[in-house]
Order: structure tokens, then C-alpha cells, then sequence
């Protein structure tokens, strides 16, 4: 593992935190509903990975605090975006589940995104698609540390 002691190492990682962040906000424009946070729109996300998951759970997951959960669970649920249940071995806890139509919403936003990117991805050469490929299981394990 580098230490970023190396000049090379320290150019890659602010060239990789650059072109992620660039690209990052140019996917958030291929939103589907706009009607929704990028953070709605992340819990949805994490729902679809994960399943059903307490409020608590989602907290930790996002990276926010519990009571910014709850209203964030309680926006999706007033959009009809998710369900709230009783939890199956703990009655004081409830679990949050997405309903059909975010679902929908999510497939639908994943499919113009993609078509987003293979777009963007027309301009590549054969080699820089090999790398892309290559690339790409190595970005999702960052993106899950």
C-alpha cells in the first residue's frame, strides 16, 4: 500500500479525486426525479443493495446522524418512495422498506445514467475500454470502504 510519499502517487490520487468528484456531479444532473435529494436519493440506493433496514442502520450506512434519517425516511415515505413496518424481533423498532414505485424510479435513473456514461464512453479506444474494465472493480471496492 503507498504511503503517498512517491510523486506519482500523490498526482494519481488528486488526478482520481478530481475526475470522481467532476463525474460524480455531472451523474447528479441525470437524475430522473428531481423532486429528490441526492441523499433520498442514496438511501433508496443503499435500500435497493441491502433490503430492509431500521432507521439506525440507514444512519450508519449514510454517514448521517439518527434524527437526520428520520426525516429523511419520513420525506420518502410522504412521497411514497418507502414503507415503514413493524421490526420482526424487536416491535419498539420499525424497518423501512422501498415500495414498488421506487423501484421503478431507481431502474429508471440507473438506465438513463448508464446511458449517460456509455455516451461519454463512445470517445474511449479499445485500450482505455481494457483499463475501464479493469478499473472498475477497484473503484466499487473504494466506494465501499
Amino acid at each position: 500500500m503507498s504511503d503517498l510519499s512517491h510523486g506519482d502517487d500523490v498526482a494519481a490520487v488528486n488526478s482520481l479525486r478530481s475526475a470522481v468528484m467532476r463525474l460524480s456531479r455531472r451523474l447528479k444532473h441525470q437524475r430522473v426525479d428531481e423532486s429528490l435529494s441526492p441523499t433520498e436519493m442514496s438511501v433508496l440506493g443503499t435500500l435497493a443493495r441491502c433490503g430492509t433496514a431500521t432507521p439506525g442502520e440507514l444512519a450508519r450506512k449514510e454517514h448521517v446522524q439518527p434524527p437526520s434519517m428520520t426525516r429523511i425516511v419520513a420525506l420518502l415515505e410522504a412521497k411514497g418512495l418507502v414503507r415503514l413496518e413493524p421490526h420482526p424481533e424487536d416491535r419498539r423498532q420499525k424497518v423501512v422498506t422501498q415500495t414498488d414505485e421506487a423501484v421503478t424510479m431507481l431502474e429508471e435513473s440507473r438506465r438513463k445514467r448508464n446511458a449517460f456514461l456509455a455516451s461519454l464512453a463512445e470517445g474511449l479506444d479499445e485500450d482505455e475500454w481494457a483499463k475501464l474494465r479493469a478499473a472498475a472493480p477497484v473503484l466499487e471496492k473504494l466506494a465501499h470502504l
